[in-house]
């Protein structure tokens, strides 16, 4: 039985997942199998996927939800542990695994999650997003607090056989996971050395839609919480600020003085839309998905351990650059 499967989910994902299965195969664990579930890409991904050792699961576009996919992936999987990530990122380090898995020695650990950074394409807010979301240093989360992120996670599978994923939500599907094995007595735990690089490029539209998709779930799981058009005017505004004061100290605030105010327009508008078909979410997971980078500085904004192994992705033969594009 191999100790860690890896399961991917993906749908046209020809641009990234080539790179993400290069740095898979570079991890200083080993003892590993890939499991891509492809909800019916129509370009190279498959092509791309299938130069790699990797076990194939295909899903119908029609049948596709985010818990379906991740429960035909588990169910193929044959690792004790199941590391969970997104087609669109890619791991800093070779260790990344390792330093994933690593808390699960602890059997009261049911679930960890890593750092993620976006690349030279992410809009300015989204970075500030990842850094309030997933930041260095690390802690075990309270029993009470299930955020989380299936875009670089990993969970025990013994304990999703008790613990399928919910297939009827329209996302947070990794929130509603660890909120059940929460309430089981298990806990959650962060890894910030388990860094990858997540790649979103999205259009005003398409963050729309995702914080709208997400604020369903979201009220779903929270029934009684509820986002008002006061949140709304509150959260957008406080989070320009905040995006303004750390662009303005980065050196990029001319660059990024017309993404800021689109993309959190868009973040906001979409989350209150999506909470119209009711629902309010606690404090505790609206500071962590919603309030604003703090207005402080950090001394030094370089975390990277020189000591570790990088991937050096510039040297490494991508097979995804050989495969031509179906575009």
């Amino acid at each position: 039985m191999s100790k860690v499967s890896i399961v991917i989910r993906c749908y046209n994902e020809e641009q990234h997942i080539g790179r993400l299965l290069s740095g898979l195969m570079q991890q200083t664990v080993q003892d590993i199998e890939i499991i891509v579930v492809d909800s019916g890409s129509t370009d190279s991904t498959v092509a791309i996927a299938s130069c790699y050792p990797i076990k194939l699961v295909s899903i119908k576009p029609e049948d596709f939800s985010f818990g379906r996919s991740l429960n035909l992936g588990c169910q193929a999987a044959t690792g004790e542990f199941i590391v969970i990530a997104s087609a669109h990122v890619y791991p800093q380090y070779q260790d990344w695994i390792e330093k994933l898995i690593f808390p699960f020695d602890d059997p009261d650990i049911a679930l960890t999650y890593g750092k993620q950074r976006g690349n030279s394409t992410t809009k300015y807010s989204e970075e500030q997003i990842f850094i309030s979301w997933f930041p260095d240093h690390q802690t075990i989360l309270d029993k009470t607090h299930p955020f989380c992120n299936n875009a670089n996670a990993a969970i025990r599978r013994s304990l999703w056989k008790e613990i399928p994923y919910d297939e009827s939500l329209t996302g947070l599907e990794d929130l509603h996971w660890a909120k059940r094995a929460i309430n089981s007595g298990y806990r959650i735990a962060y890894v910030p050395e388990a860094e990858i690089i997540h790649v979103h490029d999205e259009t005003p539209k398409r963050t729309y839609n995702r914080y709208r998709r997400e604020a369903i779930a979201l009220k779903n799981i929270y029934p009684q919480e509820h986002f008002y058009f006061w949140d709304f005017l509150r959260l957008f505004i406080t989070n320009l600020i905040s995006d303004y004061f750390h662009a303005w100290h980065d050196g990029v605030f001319w660059v990024n003085i017309t993404s800021i105010p689109i993309f959190r327009f868009m973040q906001f508008w979409g989350t209150y839309q999506g909470f119209r078909q009711q629902g309010k979410i606690n404090n505790q997971l609206k500071e962590t998905f919603y309030y604003p980078r703090r207005l402080s500085r950090p001394d030094d904004q370089s975390q990277l351990d020189k000591n570790r192994p990088i991937i050096d992705y510039s040297t490494q033969s991508i097979i995804s650059e050989k495969i031509p594009s179906s575009k």
